[in-house]
């Protein structure tokens, strides 16, 4: 094995192949020399059946059978006919084995050397036998008189010898064709080794195999998640963070890319243009996409998905935003506060103590940070939410009203995305000027439920369910594709739940959201 890859690649497949086309002309040339063998064996076989029933059917043999001397008869003719028929003997014999006609005419009037008896008994022998003149090929028939009645035996053969000089004439030839299929398959073996070893750019199987190991350990290290898919439309490769990012479980690899990934992922992969950083939803994940066609000598072999997880940013983006709003809600503040002081140190200069207490009565209770949020709302995550959301409000110039007798003790970050989403979109809705309401109940058993109105246009009728697909806005869309996506993550995200999401007119005149989430299952416990 140690000696085996030391030997290139190259010599190894040159060596595989010639062996191979070594052992295929060695089995032809011996299949065709002993089908050659066998039809000269089956064509002599054809001339001396031929020869021993034309003696056997012959008149002047079957009289000269009844003349006190039958051999000077048979004799002439036998030898005459073997030397016209090109044959080794050609033998009559009496009912009792005695020979008639020989090559030799000192044996006429022996007994056959071999056994007459199957001829005799009125059957055609063909087998090989050694006799007199040594191993043959040999056909013996029966001669049969007028009344059908067996009176001798004609045997006609060749000798095996003749045979094979027969086989050894043609050998020549078949070695020639033989010799020229061995040079065709070398060259061809030569020609197969150097398309092989320019297809693998040269690589020996080490190399190829560092090269893969490699390539796997990086696919599979990266922090972004890779998805490759072949000329076909099929999955070719998934990288294991990519299988985390789109829930992919078992081996994928071969099976069609709308089987495989979420239909909006799919149409990304499918479409004929590049595309750059581009939002999609994956199941409850927001992922940026990069897809780049896959090229080889100038021809497309695929296309490649590079996917990144932006949801944790999403979220970090929303909640900094909210931050930035009350910070500079608060800046705002501080300086109308600063200006307020002012006004009160320069009445108390000017002696004007009652003007003084008054503005300060006056003014007092819009000099802090109005908490919008319910007593009854104790969840740490949704009161900072909505306390940034109200402040961003107040900066564009709404209002955000939460109903004093919301109640919610906790429900995790799920809720943040959903009611986070929801005010978002009713705030971009009711423009300037406008009125968001929300309201959260939790009941004993632990099922919240949310409601988020406006009084902007609302939602028409035959838009309320294409709201919640994945990229549908009413919006002007972002170039990266980043509109369409909150609402298709809310709906998801109450899915998963085991909820509902439902929108309808508002009372305010605008439209009004309501998600229900059932109550948690406990941990450990089957839903």
């Amino acid at each position: 094995m140690r000696m085996l890859r030391s030997v290139s690649l190259r010599v190894q497949l040159l060596a595989l192949q010639l062996a191979i086309v070594l052992v295929t002309v060695v089995s032809a040339g011996g299949l065709a020399a002993w089908l050659q063998a066998e039809q000269i064996r089956d064509s002599y076989q054809d001339r001396m059946v031929a020869v021993a029933d034309s003696v056997a059917g012959l008149p002047s043999v079957l009289d000269a059978f009844d003349d006190p001397d039958p051999s000077s008869t048979i004799q002439p003719l036998a030898e005459l006919i073997r030397e016209a028929s090109n044959v080794t003997y050609v033998v009559v014999t009496d009912g009792d084995g005695i020979r008639y006609s020989h090559p030799d005419p000192e044996r006429i009037g022996e007994p056959v050397s071999t056994d007459p008896s199957v001829p005799l008994s009125g059957e055609v022998y063909v087998g090989t036998q050694t006799g007199t003149l040594g191993r043959s090929w040999r056909v013996k028939v029966p001669v049969f008189d007028a009344g059908g009645t067996v009176i001798g035996t004609v045997s006609v053969g060749t000798l095996e010898s003749e045979l094979q000089d027969d086989l050894l004439e043609d050998i020549p030839t078949l070695l020639a064709w033989l010799a020229g299929a061995a040079v065709l398959g070398t060259l061809g073996a030569t020609w197969v080794t150097h398309v092989v070893r320019r297809r693998i750019f040269k690589l020996e199987p080490d190399e190829i195999a560092t090269l893969l190991e490699t390539r796997d350990a990086m696919l599979h290290g990266i922090r972004e998640g890779v998805v490759a898919l072949d000329d076909a439309g099929r999955v070719a490769l998934v990288n294991d963070e990519a299988r985390r990012l789109l829930d992919l479980d078992g081996d994928v690899s071969g099976r069609p890319a709308a089987d495989v990934l979420e239909p909006t992922l799919a149409a990304v992969a499918t479409d004929d243009a590049d595309v750059t950083d581009r939002l999609v939803l994956a199941g409850v994940r927001i992922l940026v996409v990069n897809r780049r066609s896959a090229t080889s000598d100038g021809r497309s072999v695929g296309v490649v998905l590079t996917l990144r997880d932006r949801t944790e940013l999403h979220d970090a983006l929303r909640e900094l935003e909210g931050a930035r709003s009350l910070t500079e809600a608060l800046r705002a503040q501080a300086h109308e506060f600063s200006n307020h002081l002012h006004v009160v140190s320069g009445l108390l200069e000017l002696g004007r103590t009652d003007d003084a207490v008054s503005f300060i009565d006056r003014v007092g209770r819009g000099g802090t940070v109005t908490r919008t949020v319910a007593e009854g709302v104790t969840a740490p995550a949704v009161s900072a939410l909505l306390l940034a959301k109200a402040a961003t409000c107040r900066e564009r110039g709404l209002t955000l009203r939460v109903d004093a007798e919301s109640r919610l003790d906790d429900d995790g970050d799920e809720l943040v995305t959903i009611l986070g989403n929801l005010v978002d979109n009713a705030a971009d809705a009711t423009g300037h000027g406008g009125t968001v309401d929300v309201r959260i109940d939790q009941s004993d058993s632990g099922e919240v439920r949310v409601l988020v109105a406006d009084d902007g246009p609302g939602v028409p009728v035959g838009q309320r369910q294409l709201i919640f697909a994945a990229g549908f806005t009413s919006k002007t869309a972002s170039p990266g594709g980043g509109r369409g996506i909150g609402l298709a993550l809310v709906h998801r995200i109450v899915q998963r739940r085991g909820g509902r999401v439902t929108v309808r007119d508002a009372a305010s005149g605008g439209a009004e959201f309501e998600v229900v989430l059932p109550a948690r299952v406990p941990a450990g416990a089957r839903p």
